[in-house]
């Protein structure tokens, strides 16, 4: 049986792999109360499984590169989900973590979006940090998806375009002053995430305490804490795709 050459205009051209960056803090320290923190590890491995698993490439930053802190709070057992326990036989990942990058030595070109995990820890190096203030405003000048979870959304605080704070007028969400209060921690953070982007004319929306809940708004997609994780995930592989 004779087979026919494919011509070279019905040559399938493969979908090129997505690129996602993430950015982990390097902030370990919880105030002054000499406990520990970092960035919650559910809020990590849940959008990495549910994005690489799709195909999608994923390279790591912090502020200071290396080893990331991880809250370990958030790696109690009583915390414990299908993604972090599926992290804690991932000797892969676990080593990619280890060797994070420095965040200035990031450039926008090479991703086609950024997402934040959060914890506490970016409330005191990431949102202040003018390498990553000026990393999502490359992000989102040049027309690509900006995600943040949980306490993540607080590194938009100081985020200006065109003179104005990115967030004034977008929907958004993370983690509120109610769930905030409920963690004891409302005296120690350096700021109520809820509270600062409210300031700057976020229009925030929260659900239930706890309960899954993301909103999207144009390029920026933001969910209210660790259960949202996926589902931010979930919304910024739909933008990719």
């Amino acid at each position: 049986m004779e087979t026919t050459p494919q011509n070279d205009s019905e040559t399938v051209t493969a979908t090129p792999t997505k690129k996602v960056l993430f950015v982990v803090t390097s902030h370990d320290q919880l105030g002054d109360t000499r406990e520990k923190t970092g960035f919650w590890i559910e809020e990590f491995v849940a959008p990495y499984y549910e994005l690489t698993d799709q195909g999608v490439l994923i390279t790591i930053a912090s502020p200071k590169g290396g080893q990331p802190p991880i809250d370990p709070r958030s790696s109690d057992p009583s915390n414990a989900t299908d993604d972090t326990k599926r992290f804690d036989k991932d000797i892969a990942l676990q080593e990619k973590l280890a060797h994070t990058i420095p965040l200035a030595e990031v450039n926008q070109s090479d991703y086609d979006a950024v997402f934040y995990p959060g914890g506490h820890g970016p409330l005191w190096d990431l949102a202040v940090s003018e390498t990553s203030q000026n990393l999502i405003v490359s992000f989102y000048n040049n027309n690509k998806p900006i995600a943040f979870v949980c306490h993540a959304p607080a590194v938009l605080k100081e985020v200006i375009i065109n003179g104005e704070h990115l967030v004034k007028g977008k929907k958004l969400t993370g983690f509120t002053n109610t769930e905030e209060e409920a963690v004891g921690l409302t005296k120690v953070v350096p700021f109520l995430l809820e509270d600062a982007l409210q300031a700057n004319g976020a229009q925030f929306s929260k659900g239930e305490n706890w309960a899954p809940y993301a909103v999207e708004d144009g390029l920026l997609i933001t969910g209210q804490n660790p259960a949202s994780s996926k589902l931010v995930a979930q919304k910024l592989l739909h933008q990719l795709n």
